[in-house]
């Protein structure tokens, strides 16, 4: 199932990210939670997901699909995904940028610290 939905997955985080910073991703990454969630839940739910993902180009994916990503995002359990589970999703959906913060990462600690990941 992951294999599936992650080939389907067309990832645009990267090209978002070199062409708005990293606040400006954040913030389009809000307006997609606040597109996707459930209003009086203030939570993206499956039901919800389901009844918006259309208007993120994500109508192809079937049900299992879209429970799979809401149980892989809900850290804590509820059922659902509140704007910081939804956020760290689309990052770790994202290989090339999940790489990229690797990579950054590692630079700023080793030229703080010369330490190395």
């Amino acid at each position: 199932m992951a294999t599936s939905r992650k080939s389907n997955f067309n990832d645009f985080l990267p090209l978002m990210a070199e062409k708005l910073g990293g606040d400006g991703l954040i913030g389009e990454l809000c307006k997609g939670f606040q597109l996707l969630m459930d209003r009086d839940k203030g939570a993206i739910t499956f039901e919800s997901l389901k009844k918006n993902s259309a208007l993120l180009g994500l109508q192809d994916l079937s049900d299992d699909d879209l429970k799979g990503m809401v149980k892989e995002g809900d850290f804590d359990g509820d059922g659902a995904l509140n704007q910081m589970e939804f956020c760290v999703l689309m990052f770790r959906l994202s290989p090339e940028l999940m790489e990229q913060s690797q990579f950054l990462l590692d630079e700023a600690l080793h030229q703080e610290f010369n330490f190395s990941l």
